[in-house]
């Protein structure tokens, strides 16, 4: 069987260029779920599972609003929060499956497309290590080959980032590539760059299996990742930014065309 889910392998870079300067690059892969598509993932593919155990997984406890079964109802009431009339939207998601039963997701991006495939919004889910997760909900006025959003910072992420920031997204939307920019800046200019690149490969079971002897244990790693580079930054002397617990550990927000955020 032929899916329109995929996996994409590729590299995670992050450069930050003050205060001080610090390079990050590993190889990665994501995967690329049709959410219309899970039932049929879950009874196909030896190798992958939906809410149940398996060499790779996902489960809607690590997305949306963390209930099982409710995660394309979740998005759909993203994009009327977002006043959008998107009649039976074609959803896809962009994201780290669980690998032995575990994950992190710092970044889930779900394309939101019309029954004809152009896109309607774009909803960025960032999570922290808190467990907290915060969604911008970005309507698409203009279906282009690179796509660029922008919006105020609303959830703690890293101990080295102070919280009153801005992102800039730069977006080639999943397709033979996906590339995936982030410039996060301060009231002092640019603060950090963060890059996804991958590469299309078709979802089997023999491809999983590659992924899985290719990057073994990942998303194990990119959490030892995370407190290793924290480890770096904090001996380099950069300074830290205390954690304020988020008012809800699910939040979201819609970002206006101007860019303004309306929570």
């Amino acid at each position: 069987m032929t899916f329109s889910s995929a996996l994409y392998p590729g590299d995670v870079v992050h450069v930050r260029s003050r205060p001080k300067k610090h390079r990050l690059s590993y190889r990665v892969f994501s995967i690329l779920i049709d959410l219309d598509e899970l039932p049929a993932l879950d009874r196909s593919l030896k190798l992958f599972g939906h809410n149940r155990r398996a060499l790779f997984s996902v489960h809607d406890k690590d997305h949306g609003n963390g209930k099982e079964g409710e995660l394309r109802e979740w998005v759909e009431q993203r994009l009327q929060d977002a006043g959008l009339n998107v009649e039976a939207p074609r959803v896809t998601m962009l994201c780290y499956p669980r690998i032995l039963g575990y994950v992190f997701n710092p970044l889930t991006v779900y394309f939101c497309a019309h029954a004809d495939g152009r896109l309607a919004a774009i909803l960025y889910e960032v999570c922290n290590t808190f467990n907290e997760r915060h969604t911008y909900i970005i309507p698409v006025s203009k279906n282009e080959p690179i796509l660029r959003h922008s919006c105020a910072k609303e959830m703690y992420v890293s101990p080295f980032v102070p919280m009153n920031c801005r992102y800039d997204f730069k977006i080639k939307p999943p397709a033979e590539t996906v590339d995936i920019h982030i410039g996060e800046s301060d009231e002092e200019g640019s603060l950090l760059f963060a890059r996804f690149s991958g590469r299309r490969k078709a979802l089997s079971d023999g491809a999983l299996l590659r992924m899985f002897f290719t990057y073994p244990l990942m998303t194990a790693k990119i959490t030892v990742g995370i407190h290793w580079e924290a480890l770096k930054l904090w001996w380099k002397g950069v300074p830290i930014h205390r954690h304020k617990p988020a008012d809800a550990v699910n939040t979201s927000s819609v970002i206006l065309q101007n860019g303004i955020n309306q929570s």
